[in-house]
C-alpha cells in the first residue's frame, strides 16, 4: 500500500470488517525528482526505481500505528510475514524479519488509561 501511496492505517479503519489476514512487509520511497512510482519495468534493487521492497523494519512502514489501528479494530488474526529485500542475505533477513514481528505484536490495553490513576 505504501508505494501506491495509501496509508495502511486509514485502510484498517475504513475496512475493520474486512481485514483477515494482514501481511508484514514493508518498502521505501526513494523518490529524488528522476524517478517514479511506476517502475516496475525496472528489476527490484536497482537505483533508479522509484520505491522498492525492504525487510520489515527497514522501510517506511509505520508498523506500530498499523499495530495499534489494528488493536482497536479488535483484530486477533494472524501477522504474516512476507520478506522481500534485494539488498539483504535471505536468510539473514528473514531471522530478523521474525524478531522483528515478535516484538512488534503487542496487545492493545485492557485498562483504560487514568483508570490506573484512580484511587478508589
Amino acid at each position: 500500500m505504501i508505494w501506491q501511496g495509501v496509508d495502511p492505517v486509514e485502510f484498517i479503519r475504513a475496512f475493520p470488517e474486512r481485514i483477515y489476514h494482514v501481511h508484514i512487509k514493508d518498502a521505501i520511497q526513494t523518490l529524488n525528482g528522476k524517478s517514479g512510482i511506476l517502475s516496475s519495468h525496472l528489476n527490484f534493487g536497482d537505483a533508479r526505481r522509484g520505491w522498492d521492497f525492504r525487510s520489515p523494519g527497514r522501510g517506511g512502514v509505520n508498523f506500530e500505528e498499523i499495530i495499534r489501528a489494528l488493536n482497536v479494530v479488535n483484530y486477533t488474526g494472524p501477522l504474516s510475514i512476507e520478506w522481500e529485500d534485494s539488498g539483504m542475505e535471505r536468510e539473514f533477513g528473514a531471522a530478523e524479519a521474525c524478531a522483528f514481528t515478535k516484538r512488534l505484536d503487542f496487545s492493545p490495553s485492557n485498562v483504560a488509561f487514568d483508570a490506573a490513576f484512580d484511587e478508589n
